[in-house]
């Protein structure tokens, strides 16, 4: 099998900073980037937040903002890939594709479909008003046309096995560009609405994938995911966490960062046979340009 991608989901959208080890300065940011790129990690999947005192669990758009914490995990991990993110409600992207324009991030997050987006408590009242991630294939091609113009490759962000199918249509209708590198799926599985967390089912996507692409899974929940995870090693998919997905190490404690979730991912890279792909690897395997 190929060798392992590491990436680390180093921060959330919401997730308070004073609830829980989060980073959110471009300091803080960098550092966590550091450790988790020294456990293994090829790419480091970006998210910023308002820098302002107080505003930290709110995510920004500004693309300064973005390009000081680019920039200063670039300096803390010679080599880096860096994944960045994309995901907003509605029809005005301008932020992501400002910020995508301001860093030319090898790689972005392309959210492949759109997805009722819902929790519901033990009482049967919603965990927050019931809304819609939406993304109509409008919305996927201007990230896409964007992503060509910068040289940027997409990753197809999966939240349902109907998603899965609908990339082989983007690709059969030419929306991914050849010089884009390999048709790459992230499989999102833990949102309460979308795809459970599911060994069994994890095992039957990949059949609706794509000739040649390459494939992630994106696990989120407590100790619960890390047999998913090694199953995902196990089956040759690339791995990805950190604190954007989860707070928990295989044996139920709580990480007090990025690292050491890192580490365990290589675990389960190793546990599978697998080497852990250093970054120049991992271009080559997802048909990154190496300059």
């Amino acid at each position: 099998m190929e060798k392992a991608i590491l990436t680390c989901a180093l921060t959330g959208v919401l997730t308070n900073p004073k609830q829980h080890p989060v980073p959110v300065t471009p300091a803080q940011m960098a550092a966590e980037a550091r450790d988790a790129f020294n456990a293994g990690a090829s790419i480091m999947h970006v998210h910023v937040r308002m820098q302002e005192e107080g505003m930290g669990h709110m995510p920004s758009w500004d693309p300064e903002v973005m390009a000081s914490v680019v920039d200063a995990i670039r300096d803390a991990c010679p080599g880096v890939i860096i994944n960045l993110t994309t995901g907003v409600v509605g029809k005005d992207i301008s932020g992501p594709l400002a910020c995508i324009r301001r860093v030319k991030p090898e790689i972005a997050a392309c959210n492949a479909g759109s997805l009722n987006y819902l929790k519901i408590k033990e009482n049967g009242e919603w965990a927050w008003p019931p809304m819609v991630f939406d993304n109509p294939v409008a919305k996927v091609q201007q990230f896409l046309d964007v992503m060509a113009e910068c040289g940027t490759h997409p990753e197809f962000e999966c939240f349902d096995v109907g998603i899965v199918r609908a990339v082989g249509m983007f690709i059969k209708n030419g929306m991914l560009k050849p010089e884009m590198g390999r048709p790459e799926y992230n499989l999102v599985m833990g949102v309460a609405s979308g795809m459970p967390c599911d060994a069994d089912l994890l095992a039957l996507l990949p059949q609706w994938m794509a000739p040649n692409s390459v494939w992630q899974a994106t696990l989120i929940g407590r100790a619960e995911i890390w047999p998913v995870h090694q199953k995902t090693a196990d089956l040759g998919g690339m791995l990805r966490t950190g604190l954007e997905d989860t707070f928990y190490l295989p044996d139920g404690a709580k990480a007090k960062g990025n690292g050491e979730l890192i580490t365990a991912l290589a675990g389960c890279a190793r546990n599978a046979g697998r080497a852990i792909a250093s970054p120049a690897e991992a271009r080559e395997l997802l048909g990154l340009a190496t300059s």
